[in-house]
């Protein structure tokens, strides 16, 4: 009998709810989140008991970790893993929340925001920069930096989604749900209206609508196929197990 299984993940910025309700539920059938997976938990076979998650965003300094998880440990809640600024805890139930008021709940979307907000820019800004090599290059340059610009949009994009959807999370959390529309359908915008224009200054309208196709498939297509590809993978796993 199998000891371990992975489940995949719908995305902590996405649906942290749901992820957290579902290791609940794991968790009833004795399996155990030990470690984060790419794009997904391992969870480890044990007895049945029941555990609720939750997860918090932080940058940890060197030789604060030992008093950040004690202090999450005297309330209550265990950690279990970490995975860059991500930390996954459990508790049994009826523990007080590590968020019980609105200002935690902002202050945690808001340390998200932080730590994928500088990797968000500095990729935009290569594929922005990719994007105007192509439009002041020619021959086989133009060509080459067409390739990486359209290699950087397809990640750029889910990228930019998934930074626009903290913030949105971050200003519902502090009950601003006109504020969280403003910020999301704005940067969409913005992002919508940065390819529009980078696309038309190609001069081929054959090529415009080939790249535009290719960027927005690929952004797609890309996250979904890696998602599948892993479901799969452990899917056959287990059964061989």
């Amino acid at each position: 009998m199998r000891k371990t299984k992975y489940v995949m993940s719908g995305g902590l910025a996405f649906s942290e709810i749901k992820d957290m309700e579902k290791l609940r539920s794991y968790s009833l059938k004795g399996w155990h989140v030990r470690d984060f997976k790419f794009m997904g938990y391992t969870l480890e076979k044990g007895a049945k008991a029941e555990y609720i998650y939750s997860v918090d965003y932080r940058s940890l300094k060197e030789g604060d970790a030992e008093e950040y998880f004690d202090f999450f440990s005297s309330s209550g809640w265990t950690h279990i893993a970490s995975e860059g600024d991500i930390h996954l805890f459990r508790a049994l139930p009826g523990t007080k929340p590590i968020y019980s008021d609105r200002e935690t709940e902002v202050e945690k979307h808001g340390n998200l925001g932080s730590s994928m907000k500088w990797l968000a820019i500095s990729l935009i800004s290569l594929t922005v920069l990719a994007w105007i090599g192509t439009m002041i290059s020619t021959n086989s340059l133009q060509v080459t930096l067409t390739v990486i610009a359209v290699a950087l949009s397809v990640v750029a994009i889910p990228l930019c989604w998934t930074v626009i959807t903290v913030y949105s999370n971050k200003s519902k959390a502090a009950g601003k749900i006109n504020s969280a529309r403003l910020v999301k359908y704005s940067l969409l915008s913005i992002v919508i209206l940065a390819s529009i224009m980078i696309l038309f200054n190609i001069n081929d309208s054959n090529n415009r609508a080939l790249l535009l196709a290719y960027m927005l498939i690929g952004a797609i297509a890309l996250p979904t196929a890696i998602w599948a590809v892993m479901s799969l993978f452990h899917k056959i796993n287990e059964k061989k197990a």
